[in-house]
């Protein structure tokens, strides 16, 4: 039986986790990680 949606709520935050499969790492260049975090930001203004 597949997952119920996800509740998108207008002006609600959610808590969002990064992580690689069998928890492995996801970033493996610093340069990435910043990469993914100032995408983050951005996506977080708008």
């Amino acid at each position: 039986m597949p997952r119920r949606n996800r509740l998108n709520l207008t002006d609600v935050p959610q808590h969002v986790i990064q992580r690689g499969n069998n928890r492995q790492a996801t970033f493996f260049a610093e340069e990435h990680y910043r990469f993914y975090l100032d995408c983050l930001v951005d996506a977080a203004r708008k």
